[in-house]
């Protein structure tokens, strides 16, 4: 008996074991890698759906954006969700693929505005609008509905440091208390019972995932915490902006939002919440000029006793089990290059020629691990399939 392999998903019932899952068929599938056999963490060898062996029909909310299109393009390997509605004001009433050509071969249905969508057919959305706009949009929302949103508006618990921050009142402020910060790798046990996920920002991933498990065993000082963090053009979205062409952004590098960009406040609540205590850091982003990819490299005071080597073991064992964190060789340097296209960070800790100091490099796709992909696990969690279902893209090279 052979093997049919569909992606990284085997569906030959001959070959799997009496607990794999089943699709929308009726078949047993199981996902091959550490996120099916790992000893911790992920646990998908005991998942079960919550809600059927049918397909999770799915919608994606500002479907033109770039976050949008990578949703539509991780979701073509996904062997439990297909994708009933599509919403574009600007686009609505196109075709998917006249607006990406590059995923022409998907069948999608047309694109709609966001007030004519019809959530009849849908059993959990992928929220991708602008900030600012998508509050009352999810307000409208039914409630029997699974929700991500790839926004900063359910990111903020403080009311008012949202508005601080972002420039206006928050309008759903009950929804605030219900949202569950989806950073999957701390918050996982929370959001697998969860409605409404608040899917973290990029550069916010790339700082949190290493710092803190290290903030948590007490391995660095909260105080002096510096980050150099560049991202490629894509951060900015697709809206056309004269500081984005490419006559502005090529050759050079473009320091933004210093000392006041948004994700400031967001880095900021999860490390703080990690030490218990207020947190404050220096962080200042760049654009470099590249399509995708983020490199954060941060400046940490080591406690007192603690070498580099303390924070690489401590990293080690706390993502030891995670299909999607890696921490690399001692002294290789993690490179955006390696990690393009696909849900990994990749990270590494050095010690700085000062004393008592170490340097960590964190890098993602801002696409994927930094936005899509990560709302993606967080929905495949959600949903109580394996985190890794529609990921296990590798990355793209060169």
């Amino acid at each position: 008996m052979s093997s049919v392999a569909l992606g990284s998903v085997f569906r030959d019932v001959g070959f799997l074991p009496k607990n794999a899952p089943r699709n929308s068929e009726g078949r047993r599938f199981w996902i091959k890698g550490s996120a099916v056999t790992s000893p911790q963490g992920l646990q998908a060898a005991n998942l079960r759906p919550k809600s059927s062996t049918k397909a999770v029909r799915v919608g994606v909310l500002g479907a033109s954006g770039y976050t949008g299109a990578e949703i539509v393009r991780l979701l073509a390997n996904h062997p439990q969700f297909c994708i009933t509605l599509m919403t574009a004001d600007r686009k609505a009433g196109q075709s998917f693929g006249s607006v990406f050509p590059h995923l022409i071969t998907q069948d999608l249905p047309e694109m709609v505005a966001v007030k004519d969508a019809d959530f009849s057919n849908v059993d959990a959305v992928f929220c991708c609008l602008p900030h600012g706009t998508t509050q009352e949009i999810i307000k409208g929302l039914p409630n029997g509905l699974k929700i991500v949103d790839l926004s900063a508006d359910f990111r903020l618990r403080n009311l008012g440091e949202y508005e601080e921050w972002y420039g206006q009142p928050h309008k759903a402020p009950e929804l605030q208390k219900e949202a569950i910060y989806g950073l999957t790798e701390v918050w996982r046990e929370k959001i697998r019972d969860a409605r409404l996920v608040a899917n973290p920002g990029c550069y916010p991933t790339s700082v949190q995932l290493p710092l803190v498990p290290l903030i948590k065993a007490h391995l660095i000082e909260l105080k002096n915490i510096i980050i150099d963090a560049k991202s490629g053009v894509s951060g900015a979205g697709r809206g056309a902006k004269e500081t984005n062409l490419y006559a502005e952004i090529s050759e050079g590098m473009h320091a933004y939002g210093i000392s006041k960009h948004r994700h400031v406040p967001e880095i900021e609540q999860g490390l703080s919440d990690a030490s218990r205590s207020n947190v404050s850091v220096s962080f200042t982003p760049h654009l470099i000029p590249m399509s995708r990819g983020m490199q954060s490299t941060i400046y940490v005071e080591m406690s007192v006793g603690v070498t580099h080597d303390d924070l690489y073991q401590h990293l080690m064992a706390a993502y030891e089990g995670e299909e999607f964190v890696k921490l690399l060789q001692k002294g290789a340097v993690p490179h955006t290059r390696n990690v393009r296209g696909s849900n990994y960070c990749f990270m590494n800790v050095f010690p700085d020629r000062i004393p008592g100091r170490a340097i960590i490099i964190s890098v993602i796709d801002n696409l994927v691990k930094g936005a899509s992909g990560q709302a993606l696990q967080n929905l495949n969690l959600m949903m109580g399939y394996p985190e890794n279902l529609g990921l296990q893209q590798q990355p793209l090279f060169p």
